[in-house]
């Protein structure tokens, strides 16, 4: 993440965003469970949030500097950090009650990394168990933010197909209308 997002992605005004709009409508009538992990969290913003709604929380975070300041941020908390890479998840099968991931899959430098997230999202899930993210629809000022930076855009209408063929079920993608962002939902099966 390039200096000036990473400064975004870590002030006061998207954690705003995120508290008001973004974790309101990705979670709007859905039950996390007891276990839940947390694809990327990045400067925490979204870990913030979460943790006061979860009885266990795991955030899986690639970037050693952003996971030792979250594991020092949360120690004592309900919040374990793991610095490793989503796409290898070292965690056992079937552990999770839902996994989530806000923002962050455009920052997987390609889209057969992002299917692999997915399917370790589905691995590490319980059956049953939900997947759900946001992540933002790509326009010139989104292009502008990531320059000097990795990004991989995600096209909402093709997301359904790679989750299904990544092990999910009941799968529903919604583009905002604002067109900004869009979520998505999953299960696993079997539960």
């Amino acid at each position: 993440m390039n200096a000036r997002h990473l400064e975004l992605c870590a002030g006061d005004e998207w954690a705003d965003t995120v508290r008001e709009h973004i974790i309101p409508w990705l979670l709007d009538g859905v039950e996390l469970g007891d276990d839940v992990l947390e694809i990327g969290p990045g400067p925490g913003r979204t870990t913030d949030i979460l943790c006061t709604r979860v009885a266990k929380l795991t955030a899986v975070e690639l970037d050693p500097d952003l996971a030792a300041k979250l594991a020092a941020r949360f120690q004592g908390a309900n919040v374990e950090v793991i610095n490793a890479d989503a796409t290898d998840i070292p965690l056992p099968d079937n552990r999770f009650s839902s996994a989530l991931c806000f923002t962050m899959l455009h920052h997987v430098p390609t889209a057969e990394l992002q299917d692999r997230i997915f399917a370790e999202a589905a691995r590490v899930l319980r059956p049953g168990g939900l997947f759900a993210g946001v992540d933002s629809m790509t326009s010139p000022d989104f292009l502008e933010l990531h320059s000097d930076d990795i990004c991989v855009p995600i096209d909402p209408d093709g997301l359904a197909d790679r989750l299904l063929q990544a092990g999910f079920e009941d799968v529903d993608v919604y583009a905002g209308s604002a067109g900004r962002r869009f979520r998505f939902r999953a299960t696993k099966p079997g539960g």
